[in-house]
């Protein structure tokens, strides 16, 4: 969808005003990396900061779209108005999300207080889709208490969200091995709270124990909070309205702490370093087409006679001359 500067403004009103179908639209273009999207931005900002971010992942099976869909319905429960990011795996076909994860979710569709999006991952790694952080200031900005962002369940490089979340919630089961794969994916350092799903099935109880030996073991920065284990079983419901608390419990050990300022503070850092080295690339792709030395500089590294070092300054200062355009 093209976003002009007469629509930007009456797009945005609309979604500040409740309209969930500018909404989605309004989405779509900031999925798409549509033009003036950085204007739009930009005028959000202000009514941005009041919701809370919570992420949940895990490995692909754990349940991690059922238990959401339980979640959803105990906090709008406590009468708070619930907005879901499920980021699902690009369709080899369209590019587009599978939806996989909506249709999981059919219950909370008649419900005007929940709104639930689909974005596709598009190859990004960490499980998440590059838009989701302007997503999430979307979202955010039109009046949604919590945010629920259900990354794509793509194992190891999970612990991306961390970046984006308030509270990282990391979903195991029974009989796959997650405990181990957790530990080697470095997710005991950012997990706030680990729910062992399907905990009706054998070694249930087993997981839970290797993950009390393993956070015994194991050393975290933010020793204040220590990561409580809960077993659920998302599709009865059971230890959902456990789950909903300790999220609050948490919540409100980030505003005390201040540790919620400190995270925010690092998630900006993040996201600044990435837009500027997405600029940059920008601005180097740019430089080498309007040179065509890069092909040149290659062949040179190639036979030995220019090292890759003085190739790169080479190609930064040809991109010096770009200006650098987004959108």
């Amino acid at each position: 969808m093209p976003v002009t500067d007469s629509t930007t403004g009456s797009s945005l009103d609309r979604v500040l005003a409740g309209d969930t179908r500018a909404l989605a639209r309004l989405l779509s273009a900031v999925e798409d990396d549509a033009a003036r999207i950085r204007s739009v931005i930009k005028d959000l900002l202000p009514k941005t900061g009041a919701a809370r971010i919570i992420g949940l992942t895990g490995a692909p099976g754990v349940g991690k779209s059922t238990v959401t869909g339980a979640l959803v319905g105990a906090f709008r429960a406590a009468g708070r108005r619930v907005a879901v990011l499920a980021v699902d795996p690009s369709s080899p076909f369209t590019g587009g999300a599978l939806l996989g994860d909506r249709i999981r979710m059919q219950e909370h569709a008649t419900d005007d207080a929940v709104f639930i999006r689909s974005m596709a991952s598009r190859g990004h790694l960490g499980g998440l889709a590059a838009a989701t952080p302007q997503a999430i200031r979307v979202l955010d900005a039109a009046g949604f208490e919590l945010i629920i962002i259900e990354t794509v369940g793509v194992g190891q490089a999970e612990v991306a969200i961390a970046s984006l979340a308030d509270s990282v919630v990391v979903l195991l089961a029974p009989g796959m091995g997650d405990a181990i794969q957790a530990a080697k994916a470095g997710i005991l350092e950012v997990a706030d709270l680990y729910v062992v799903n399907k905990a009706d099935k054998p070694d249930a109880q087993q997981v839970v124990r290797d993950l009390r030996n393993m956070l015994a073991l194991g050393h975290r920065a933010q020793d204040d909070w220590k990561p409580p284990i809960i077993t659920t079983v998302g599709s009865r419901g059971e230890g959902i309205d456990e789950m909903a608390a300790r999220l609050d419990a948490h919540w409100d050990w980030l505003r005390s702490s201040g540790e919620l300022e400190r995270r925010r503070q690092a998630r900006a850092r993040e996201e600044i370093t990435a837009l500027a080295i997405a600029a940059l690339r920008a601005r180097l792709a740019a430089g080498a087409i309007e040179s065509g030395g890069l092909d040149e500089l290659a062949a040179q590294v190639a036979d030995g006679t220019l090292d890759p070092f003085q190739a790169a300054e080479q190609l930064a200062a040809q991109a010096e001359a770009v200006p650098y355009t987004r959108g």
